[in-house]
């Protein structure tokens, strides 16, 4: 279920908003009647990043074992020559 709630009632009805959240539904908070931010439960938060930050531990793993290291220009040569093909 979607839940929009005005940024106000973060301050005024926390408790609502938490148990929202700790149900496993994101809050989206609007201030002056335009979307300012989301409410997630830090379980929620997780699943999102855990793939980004599997990603960067490889990368992290990758650079540990290579001396090799690219300029910014080298990177994006080849990501343009990739997406020219």
């Amino acid at each position: 279920m979607v839940h929009i709630r005005p940024v106000s009632d973060l301050r005024n009805k926390f408790t609502d908003i938490e148990k929202n959240v700790q149900g496993g539904d994101p809050v989206f908070l609007t201030k002056n009647g335009y979307g300012t931010m989301v409410v997630l439960s830090l379980e929620a938060y997780c699943k999102l990043i855990d793939p980004v930050e599997y990603e960067l531990d490889i990368a992290d793993e990758a650079a540990e074992s290579s001396d090799v290291r690219l300029t910014h220009d080298q990177v994006f040569d080849s990501l343009r020559r990739k997406v020219d093909a």
